[in-house]
């Protein structure tokens, strides 16, 4: 297991899910059930955020070579994509989805795409590549970010009240500079991979 992956895994993801973050938008979804009731949309939501990020770091290698795109291509559009949705972060810019009750908010929008949005996968995507076979480091990183994002909405009453507006705003911001410096990291190697390989 390369510890170097797992801990980039684990924080790319951790980051991207905005757990903290998206306690106001959890209550908001799930305003008026029951506390069981909402642990069991929380539940569904990180399982099915889980398989689609398991399903697109394993499958994404397959859509690179079917279009024919390089790994320095899709990390500078990757990080470039992670930069914008940390400058989103930082300035308060994030949409809140539109919320529709006949549908179910534990897959959309709660695990699509707050949880799993398109720069999460992308960036497991890119950090399976990096990951020796059988790509153990990748998986334990996705599961275990996942697992503390869980933890996080399952206390989403408390942190409310715990954190404030104020509090989950400050959060945001530190998560986001913390997924600019990521994002940086990625485009730079992949504009070294294009240039100066």
């Amino acid at each position: 297991m390369d510890a170097s992956v797992l801990i980039k895994t684990f924080v790319a993801v951790f980051v991207l899910a905005d757990a903290i973050g998206n306690v106001p938008v959890v209550l908001v979804l799930t305003k008026g059930m029951e506390p069981e009731q909402r642990n069991k949309v929380i539940d569904k939501a990180i399982l099915v955020a889980i398989a689609v990020l398991l399903i697109f770091a394993f499958g994404g290698q397959f859509i690179l070579s079917y279009l024919d795109i390089s790994m320095g291509s899709l990390r500078v559009a990757g990080g470039l994509l992670l930069l914008l949705i940390s400058l989103q972060m930082l300035q308060g810019d994030l949409d809140t989805p539109v919320i529709d009750k006949e549908r179910d908010v534990a897959i959309t929008p709660l695990a699509l795409p707050l949880l799993a949005g398109p720069g999460t996968l992308t960036t497991v995507m890119l950090l399976m590549s990096e990951s020796p076979n059988p790509h153990i480091s990748v998986i334990v990183g996705i599961i275990g970010a996942m697992l503390v994002s869980w933890l996080i909405l399952r206390q989403a009453n408390f942190i409310d009240q715990w954190f404030g507006a104020e509090g989950e705003v400050i959060v945001t911001q530190l998560l986001g500079f913390l997924l600019a410096a990521l994002a940086v990291e990625i485009g730079s190697t992949g504009i070294k991979e294009l240039f100066l390989s």
